[in-house]
């Protein structure tokens, strides 16, 4: 039944919920310093493929299982670009260092077990110069609402309502463990309830020192 769950009922609730008008503006606002050659991690149902600016030349497509994959196949063949998709954990990346332009998620990094290990590899394939774009949730600045999201989080994982999502990890000091320099964070509680929707949206850059 959990099986059932994860790979049919999870997505498309996923999908409805996050791929609406509203939420679009957002992927439009966090992917548009996106350029040329782009690995996302996390790629979900490819709710991002419309959002790519101009831009974008080709996107590998990361993701260790496959979700809803006559949808999927229905946007990547109505992409402006050539997609690869593969099936791999963002703490293993099968690729050589420093070969992308850009890196993107967008809520991914609560889900993944190791998000450091998965950052640090993701600052490893990003060219000099290149950047990391995310929208994430995550902790909040609020200390009453995480302390609250402190005391649900294992509820919340034992529950497998979220397929393994954590609702208050510090995404900010996650990347700066991981090696990257922030240049760009936007902070905003995006609805309700708060404990969900505390969310991070900027552009991290790798140092390769």
């Amino acid at each position: 039944m959990r099986g059932l769950y994860t790979k049919n009922i999870f997505p498309g609730l996923l999908d409805l919920s996050v791929g609406g008008k509203g939420f679009a503006q957002e992927r439009i606002d966090t992917l548009k310093p996106v350029y040329g050659e782009v690995l996302e991690v996390g790629f979900g149902t490819g709710l991002n493929l419309p959002h790519y600016p101009a831009g974008v030349n080709r996107l590998v497509a990361l993701d260790p299982v496959e979700m809803l994959p006559a949808r999927v196949c229905r946007r990547i063949a109505a992409a402006r670009f050539p997609v690869e998709q593969v099936r791999q954990i963002g703490e293993q990346l099968p690729f050589a260092d420093r070969q992308f332009d850009c890196v993107a998620t967008t809520l991914t990094l609560c889900t993944i077990v190791d998000p450091v290990s998965a950052l640090s590899e993701m600052r490893r394939v990003l060219r000099t110069g290149g950047s990391y774009v995310f929208l994430e949730h995550g902790r909040s600045t609020d200390p009453k609402v995480a302390r609250l999201q402190d005391r649900l989080n294992p509820l919340w994982l034992t529950s497998g309502i979220g397929c393994g999502c954590n609702i208050n990890r510090p995404i900010d000091l996650l990347l700066a463990k991981a090696g990257f320099r922030l240049e760009i964070l936007d902070r905003y509680v995006r609805g309700w309830p708060r404990i969900m929707v505390e969310m991070y949206r900027g552009v991290a850059t790798p140092d390769h020192r």
